[in-house]
């Protein structure tokens, strides 16, 4: 067996060292944890640890340890550990209390895996909602929304248009039945051909028709081309998906699924997450930002706050947190949705935080316009949210909107700008990283409903656990039993190896991050199984060299290389197919397909490298008559 090469045995020995170590933190199990985070200008210190003690003491809810872990890309969090989720849930309600709006506190799970071992980046594998509990929202979007905003937004352009074209019209209004575009009424066949050559030009994606002509009234249909419109709907969905995800990182939740289903649903899955109705009101709302321009002065905004007497073609907000009350402009600069990008920045005049914001073609063409003649004057920056309230009247539930309007910016024009510009005024980085992530994710395009919605408990999530481990275990029993006892030596250095392919897996899996759900512990089992089939045709194959009158030296080099074409075709077969599920499947089939096909990769090193190297060093250098296989 002198053909084995040394540097395969370091080979060897370094993937199981580096199996073993990141595959052991999961064997830690989390425990039930609370998670607080700051909102705004809130801190995350002692002071906030002995406040959280102070009320979970007043309430005689035991505690485990209650820890700050420093996070720099969210924030630092205070992290309170329990002995069962009835305590986490107790602990949830009294911090909750104690610490009001200034904090957002979520359920989740603390690691307990050794500093040591997260320090080089070993993690235990997240748990999925069906082994960890949790809730799971189908919602639908609201396409009707999107065609209204859209159709509202050509009808304030086509007007803009037609006036800086100086074409004389009487009325552009929305045609009354949804999704049928913009009815423009002209004072003259020539105004009407005009009109429909400009709005054709600068809106390639609407489709123009003649309307009946009645007396000295023209009428104009613009309607958006039906590819358009399905254009639309995807981006909306899509957009909505990079929303609900920035969401959802306020919850804390890990590994959460939230994926497109059709043409106009998404799937939301929240593992750990038990109360639904923080999570509901998170993902369900609705919101959008509007750039205004200064509608009064400080003093004009104290007057109207105190006599009521609002200027014209002003509206009254607040600026959130300091509740100041400022005066901006009837008529919206641009909305959210016509953000490309934002994100936090250092202003190079003065040293100071900044938020650095792109807008697209319609957005900065407004922008630009708008600014030309406002330098020194102030613009607002005014967050609208719209959460839905579900009550009953008549015996039916009815949802029933709650408009939210906040002031999150308010600051002078210092040039001209359009495309790009700079947000200033805020108070430090902080602020401004909060501010970018609320410009590039706080902006739903179109509402969402939950259709659906399904709460499974963390009991469930454990019977999964001992169910599923015990699988594994009874399988992996019954394989290494079958094989010591029918290839016996042989047998035993294949059960090493398919212990070592566990072992590799779930380091692998650790390593990338991958979520263990059921269908994950079926691929696992299914592996096991699959992993003894190469040693069976080496064992085989070794056999049939003895029988041939090989020496059993002769007989194990030609075992491995004669059987190794074949768990080579079988394997590469098996890689086809779990690529496929990987792929092309998504949700419990995705992960099905890359459990396999991590396996598949695993039981081909262990299979045949590992068990090689066993038997070279059990058997290499001596005069063997037989073999025990």
């Amino acid at each position: 067996m002198s053909d084995f090469p040394r540097w395969k045995y370091f080979l060897v020995a370094i993937v199981l060292v580096l199996g073993i170590i990141y595959a052991l933190p999961n064997v830690y199990m989390p425990v039930q944890a609370v998670q607080i985070t700051a909102n705004h200008d809130a801190k995350v210190d002692e002071a906030l640890r002995q406040k959280v003690i102070g009320a979970l003491t007043q309430q005689n809810i035991a505690y485990g340890s209650i820890t700050i872990k420093p996070n720099p890309a969210k924030g630092d969090q205070l992290m309170a550990g329990f002995a069962n989720p009835d305590l986490q849930k107790s602990g949830l309600d009294a911090i909750k209390a104690a610490l009001g709006n200034d904090y957002t506190v979520a359920l989740n799970l603390e690691s307990t895996v050794p500093r040591w071992l997260r320090a080089i980046g070993a993690n235990a594998m997240p748990l999925g909602l069906d082994l960890q509990g949790g809730v799971h929202f189908l919602m639908e979007v609201d396409q009707n929304n999107m065609i209204d905003k859209q159709e509202t937004r050509y009808m304030d352009d086509i007007r803009s248009l037609l006036r800086d074209k100086k074409i004389n019209y009487e009325s552009v209004v929305r045609n009354a039945t949804r999704g049928q575009g913009v009815v423009v009424t002209l004072r003259s066949s020539e105004d009407r051909t005009a009109a429909g050559n400009a709005i054709l030009a600068e809106y390639p994606d609407l489709v123009m028709q003649d309307g009946a002509a009645t007396g000295d009234r023209f009428v104009l249909n613009a309607a958006v081309k039906p590819d358009k419109l399905r254009e639309m709907s995807l981006n909306t969905v899509r957009q909505n998906l990079t929303t609900l995800r920035n969401r959802i990182n306020v919850l804390g939740v890990s590994e959460p699924i939230i994926q497109q289903q059709g043409d106009s649903r998404i799937i939301v899955e929240l593992a750990g997450v038990q109360d639904t109705a923080d999570a509901k009101k998170l993902i369900g709302a609705t919101a959008t930002l509007e750039y205004r321009a200064e509608g009064g002065s400080d003093q004009q905004a104290m007057d109207a706050v105190r006599t009521g007497n609002v200027p014209p073609n002003a509206r009254l907000y607040y600026e959130r947190g300091s509740r100041r009350p400022i005066l901006l402009n009837k008529q919206v600069i641009a909305t959210g949705d016509q953000l490309v990008t934002a994100n936090s920045a250092v202003d190079q005049q003065t040293g100071s935080a900044a938020v650095a914001v792109t807008l697209n073609a319609a957005g900065a063409k407004k922008m630009l316009d708008f600014t030309s003649g406002n330098v020194g004057k102030r613009m607002g920056v005014v967050y609208v949210e719209t959460t839905y309230e579900v009550k009953t009247v008549d015996g039916k539930e009815v949802r029933v909107p709650k408009v939210t309007e906040e002031v999150i910016n308010y600051a002078v024009i210092n040039g001209v700008f359009g495309k790009n510009f700079q947000t200033t005024g805020l108070h430090g980085q902080k602020e401004a990283s909060e501010l970018s992530n609320l410009l590039r994710g706080g902006s739903l395009a179109a509402p969402v409903y939950i259709v659906e919605e399904r709460v499974i408990g963390p009991s469930l999530g454990q019977d999964n656990i001992a169910k599923g481990m015990t699988a594994v275990m009874l399988g992996l029993g019954l394989v290494l039993l079958a094989a010591a006892i029918y290839y016996k030596l042989f047998g035993l250095v294949a059960d090493v190896a398919l212990f070592f392919n566990l072992v590799i897996l779930l380091a692998v899996m650790s390593m990338i991050g991958v979520t263990l759900t059921m269908p994950g512990i079926a691929g696992i089992v299914l592996t096991l199984g699959m992993a003894i089939d190469a040693n069976v045709l080496i064992c085989e194959r070794i056999r049939e060299e003895l029988r041939n009158g090989s020496t059993p030296l002769a007989s194990i080099r030609a075992g491995y290389e004669k059987a190794w074409a074949t768990i080579l075709d079988a394997n590469v077969t098996h890689l086809i197919a779990a690529l496929a599920l990987t792929t092309m499947g998504s949700g419990p089939i995705k992960g099905f397909g890359v459990t396999l096909l991590i396996g598949i990769l695993t039981s081909m090193f262990t299979s045949v490298t590992l068990t090689h190297a066993i038997t070279a060093l059990l058997h290499g250098g001596r005069k063997l008559k037989t073999l025990s296989v």
